[in-house]
């Protein structure tokens, strides 16, 4: 079984059975704004570059495994970060967690670092 499609079982079987909260200082500041709606086209659209950068910057530097002087944008979440692939999968649940949105399994696999998340986000219109 290759390493990727372990992961997926492993964060298939971690999806079943855990539900994990996330507690953001900055959802409350997420709440839509009237530039916000209008940009967004009234329920569908992207999320701004710089406010997805920074909710995914805290849901990582909060997450309990990680050295937060470590997480920049660049940071990948096995090499700098050290996570194990378990890790990634309940810190990708978090960020679906602060966004109100599903990321497939396939897609959660190609999530390595903090840049991919942010970009991944970026480009979900269903991402809140």
């Amino acid at each position: 079984m290759a390493l990727s499609s372990a992961a997926s079982v492993v964060r298939s079987a971690v999806l079943k059975h855990l539900r994990v909260n996330v507690t953001s200082s900055l959802q409350s500041s997420a709440l839509p704004t009237f530039t916000n709606i209008i940009s967004r086209g009234f329920g569908g659209g992207f999320l701004d570059k710089d406010s997805v950068t920074e909710r995914v910057l805290h849901v990582t530097k909060h997450f309990e495994k990680i050295d937060a002087s470590k997480v920049s944008p660049a940071a990948s979440f096995e090499k700098d970060l050290g996570l194990d692939s378990l890790d990634v999968v309940e810190l990708v649940m978090a960020l679906e967690e602060e966004f109100g949105l599903e990321i497939p399994d396939a897609e959660a696999d190609k999530i390595s670092s903090v840049g991919d998340a942010i970009n991944y986000i970026c480009s979900n219109p269903m991402a809140k």
